[in-house]
């Protein structure tokens, strides 16, 4: 297993609260994460989507209570929300006997209602992580460019071919497509939320136009924004907001849409091998997109992030407030082995005022590359935000 950077908050969830939520898209691995936390400790795993599993939570709280010394790992909850309640009063219940931490993870696809019934039920009770699919930092430089044509998700990634990565990733699509999305609530046809998925891999990192997709789909604006908010819920695709921190300048108030792994978007795109994708316009949005994903997982939790961009034409393609820095760390992203730096770059941080610089690039050297600027390769920075976040 490739050691997951999570495993460590995960675990330090379970001590300090009586139930952790490790919300994910499927198949980015939190089952293998969540097993790896069993190994250590008495635990039990129920799949809710085994028809045998959710027949013993027919009573629920009569079942749980016969396992109150063990870890209760459920997975798929999505399937079963109607369990947070119930949650609630063996948490409780626990607290008053002594039990009051690492009762209970639950492992699911984020959705809007999953996340709001959960959040009503167990407030105060239960602690969120977010399990990306592998980043830049977890992976290494060694199969750095297998992760940028092959994105993230473990089975993609480890593949034993890119013909084989591509089948994973088209079958995917359409397991999410027709039958995960349908039975999480919405009905949207299957083959209008591929065209649309479709259309923010062609547009990667591109500003949100909501009145362009809609014309383009046949649809309004408020349908469009719908789709877009489901992708965004599942862990699909990223809306990176802008910074509007300086009144005085003309900001960019469109958010920055991205498909968050790099491999649905070659998928989508039918790009199979890495000779397509160095030939494809979308390379340098797909680039941009796993440097994003893996700088935001790596980045500490709580950090805010965002992008600065001006009318007049000053860039910043990521901003990172660390939490308790004042200032942000500004980051330019270019796919190149020999990176330069635009006037807009310079602009833009006249304004800001980073309190770090860096331009992250495909090689993997590290070297100043002007005044108060570091060239640095993206598992570096991985590494070292990640180091930030443990000082």
């Amino acid at each position: 297993m490739i050691p997951r950077r999570l495993l460590s908050a995960l675990r330090t969830g379970l001590v300090e609260s009586p139930a952790v939520a490790l919300m994910g898209p499927r198949q980015a691995g939190k089952t293998t994460l969540a097993l790896e936390v069993a190994r250590s400790r008495p635990s039990i795993y129920l799949d809710l989507e085994s028809m045998a599993d959710r027949s013993k939570l027919v009573e629920p709280e009569l079942y749980l209570e016969q396992h109150t010394d063990k870890l209760v790992i459920l997975d798929e909850i999505q399937r079963m929300p109607q369990l947070f309640q119930s949650l609630r009063g063996l948490i409780d219940r626990g607290r008053r006997s002594g039990q009051g931490t690492g009762r209970f993870l639950v492992l699911g696809s984020a959705s809007i209602d999953l996340l709001k019934q959960s959040s009503e039920s167990l407030a105060g009770r239960i602690r969120y992580l977010e399990l990306a699919t592998l980043d830049a930092g977890e992976v290494g430089p060694d199969r750095l460019n297998a992760l940028w044509l092959r994105g993230g998700f473990p089975e993609s990634l480890l593949a034993r071919s890119d013909a084989a990565s591509l089948r994973w990733r088209i079958d995917f699509v359409r397991t999410y497509l027709e039958r995960d999305i349908p039975q999480l609530g919405p009905r949207i046809p299957a083959e209008t939320l591929r065209r649309f998925w479709t259309m923010l891999a062609h547009q990667q990192g591109s500003l949100l136009n909501l009145a362009v997709l809609a014309r383009a789909l046949a649809v309004d604006g408020k349908t469009v924004a719908v789709y877009l908010d489901l992708l965004v819920d599942l862990l699909l695709v990223r809306r990176l907001m802008p910074c509007h921190g300086n009144a005085r300048k003309r900001l960019v108030k469109s958010p920055k849409v991205y498909v968050r792994d790099s491999g649905l978007v070659h998928a989508l795109l039918g790009i199979g091998d890495r000779e397509a994708l160095m030939a494809h316009p979308v390379s340098g949005g797909s680039w941009e997109g796993l440097v994003i994903e893996s700088l935001i997982a790596a980045a500490p939790g709580g950090s805010e992030v965002y992008f600065f961009r001006t009318a007049a034409g000053a860039e910043i393609d990521l901003l990172l407030k660390l939490p308790g820095q004042r200032q942000p760390w500004a980051i330019e992203i270019k796919r190149g082995l020999a990176p330069r730096i635009e006037r807009g770059f310079h602009s833009a941080c006249e304004v800001v005022q980073p309190l770090q610089r860096r331009v992250v690039y495909g090689g993997l050297e590290r070297f100043p590359i002007a005044a108060g600027v570091e060239a640095v390769s993206l598992p570096e920075l991985c590494a070292e935000l990640a180091a930030a976040g443990l000082a």
